[in-house]
């Protein structure tokens, strides 16, 4: 199997990327942030940058990595099953923290749910560490 190339996502990829959220099991708010028009609007805002790893002419991979011009924030990381157990998404990490580096951000930062512990060891092998402390939201809408 090909190795999967490393690309801007383009919103001809939208519905591939739901599909590969919902196969890994990552919460979708289609009447909120994960809307067609809401990721429309975030990639003219240019504070994202939004990948896609491509196989075979399959998505296999993405990540979204975000930032407030202080720290990077990296979410949405997911991996087809059939694509698993290869480094795609250790790839996908260190291509959107060198693009975050790029833009002059010194810490990167994601928030990984307790009961995740694949992504923790990921995140762990990659040279991140895990503090304690508790995430706070506010939401304009509940699909958000």
């Amino acid at each position: 199997m090909k190795a999967a190339d490393i690309r801007p996502f383009r919103m001809a990829d939208y519905d591939s990327v739901v599909r590969l959220w919902a196969e890994a099991e990552l919460p979708y708010r289609p009447g909120g942030r994960d809307s067609r028009e809401r990721i429309r609007k975030e990639m003219r805002l240019k504070r994202s940058i939004f990948l896609v790893a491509e196989a075979e002419g399959k998505l296999a991979g993405t990540i979204l990595a975000t930032h407030d011009g202080r720290k990077g924030w990296l979410n949405r990381l997911a991996v087809a099953r059939s694509y698993r157990r290869r480094g795609l998404a250790r790839r996908l990490v260190e291509d959107a923290e060198r693009r975050l580096e790029a833009l002059g951000l010194d810490v990167t930062a994601c928030l990984i749910e307790a009961d995740n512990s694949v992504s923790m060891k990921l995140f762990e092998s990659l040279g991140y560490e895990k503090w304690d402390g508790f995430y706070y939201s506010k939401r304009k809408s509940a699909g958000s």
